[in-house]
């Protein structure tokens, strides 16, 4: 036992990490000192649509936030992404199972026998490898990807309902103008009309207003499906059934939007970014997959045992008990290439993960130079 645990002691110590080290921003250029100002706690008040000052657009982005079919799911790949953590973590402790037994046999003469046994049985996977840490990082990186997108999932439905309401507003406002220049238009054409009669006006002038009077009913009907389009999306949005107009589109003021939360330098917009933190998590699980399989060409140690308890009869159950522990040491030798193939496919993945983040990084540092 003695020299059982030494080795094992001896084969950990040599285990070294295999998850490659990587820089996401590696080959993009930024100027230096570009994140000197930046402010870790800055824009952290993500409220940013209380700017508009508006209850009702507060309640319609509460209600999303709350209720949205797409950000529940996205909590909920959260959740089981987190609970895989605690499953890969548990992996570096033994697992033991047990296992009662009872059966009564009866011969031909009638005479019958009882028989009764315990058992349990367990296995200990020691990570030489670096193999179930490698797992355990991969499904780190999963939960904080899973949780980066959720978050971007929050920032793009604020935006969207308040882009939505804010398009409800502005197509009410514009009816309201319509409806008056309707009703001015209608007027004109029963003036021209009646003069027509008179003989004080020609038919030119009445076709003029009644085409006046068609165009504006064709505008109208425009914006009655522009607004029914905005009020369905924003129901979509809350995770209700679409129903009509709201009737807080029956106020046509627009909100303006007032002073937001402070946003911080460029710096801090590139830390804060969503879909930049996804693309590092999404780095750091494929070098996470590089080294599970890097690990697979390497030895893999485990330690089986068991313990059974009993004689094999039904009272003696607990008369005697008998243990056992070994070590089992697995050594990769042939596979036909199968294992350095998925090393390099994991390797490649990682490369395209770097150069999916490369590209979105340019992306944003565009978008932040717009503004």
């Amino acid at each position: 036992m003695l020299l059982l645990v030494t080795l094992v002691a001896l084969l950990a110590g040599c285990a070294t990490p295999r998850i490659p080290s990587v820089d996401p921003a590696a080959g993009v250029s930024l100027a230096p000192g570009y994140f000197a100002g930046a402010r870790p706690e800055a824009g952290l008040e993500e409220a940013w649509w209380h700017g508009f000052a508006d209850p009702e657009l507060d309640r319609l982005v509460s209600a999303a936030l709350a209720r949205n079919p797409s950000l529940e799911a996205a909590r909920q790949r959260l959740a089981a992404a987190r609970a895989i953590v605690v499953a890969e973590q548990s992996d570096f402790l033994p697992t033991i199972d047990g296992e009662l037994s009872g059966d009564v046999s009866v011969d031909d003469r009638g005479s019958g026998a009882e028989r009764a046994g315990a058992s349990l049985g367990g296995v200990w996977r020691i990570d030489i490898n670096g193999r179930l840490a490698a797992e355990r990082a991969a499904a780190i990186a999963s939960a904080e990807g899973a949780e980066h997108l959720v978050a971007d999932r929050r920032r793009l439905i604020a935006a969207a309902v308040a882009s939505q309401y804010i398009e409800l507003k502005r197509t009410a406002a514009r009816l309201r103008l319509l409806e008056e220049s309707s009703d001015l238009q209608r007027q004109t054409l029963r003036i021209v009309t009646l003069r027509s009669e008179a003989g004080l006006s020609s038919n030119l002038d009445v076709r003029r207003a009644r085409a006046d009077v068609a165009r504006t009913e064709a505008q109208r009907g425009l914006l009655l499906l522009a607004r029914a389009r905005a009020a369905n999306a924003l129901a979509v949005l809350v995770g209700e059934t679409p129903s009509g107009v709201p009737g807080a589109a029956a106020d046509a003021q627009v909100p303006a939007y007032g002073s937001g939360p402070d946003i911080g330098v460029p710096a801090d917009l590139l830390r804060r970014r969503p879909d930049l933190l996804l693309a590092e998590a999404d780095i750091a699980r494929a070098a996470a997959t590089v080294g599970i399989e890097r690990a697979d060409l390497l030895p893999a140690l485990a330690l089986p045992g068991f313990l059974t308890l009993g004689d094999g009869s039904a009272d003696g159950l607990f008369s005697q008990a008998v243990a056992s522990l070994s070590a089992v040491l697995g050594v990769p030798l042939v596979d036909g290439g199968r294992r350095r193939a998925e090393v390099r496919a994991a390797e490649s993945n990682l490369a395209a993960a770097l150069a999916d983040y490369r590209q979105a990084l340019l992306g944003v540092l565009a978008e932040v130079r717009q503004h």
